[in-house]
């Protein structure tokens, strides 16, 4: 999984950093064909906004979230973005297991 850190008007921290990934972990436990995650930080005024861009196999996703504290963005957001990588790991699970035709042995 390639990651991508961007911030608008804010610095992007370590702790930041280690957070974000600490969170993105639960995403790959839930689904391992996650390519791609782009995620844009902002600050405006008051309101911090985040970001994410996740390209799946079949799939890109984008969430956006919005708070007064960094963190609780990042948090909900995740939230948001693990509903949505569970509800593709459904879709794609029951594409591929589509039953097929039952054969029966001639004698």
């Amino acid at each position: 999984m390639n990651l991508h850190l961007t911030g608008h008007h804010v610095e992007i921290t370590a702790a930041i950093r280690d957070y974000v990934v600490a969170k993105l972990e639960r995403i790959n436990r839930h689904f391992d064909h996650v390519i791609d995650v782009n995620v844009i930080m902002t600050v405006q005024k008051l309101e911090q906004q985040i970001e994410a861009n996740v390209h799946l196999s079949g799939k890109d996703i984008h969430v956006r979230c919005n708070d007064g504290d960094m963190y609780a963005a990042i948090d909900q957001l995740m939230d948001k973005l693990d509903r949505q990588v569970i509800r593709h790991k459904e879709r794609f699970q029951a594409d591929r297991h589509v039953p097929g035709i039952k054969r029966i042995p001639q004698v």
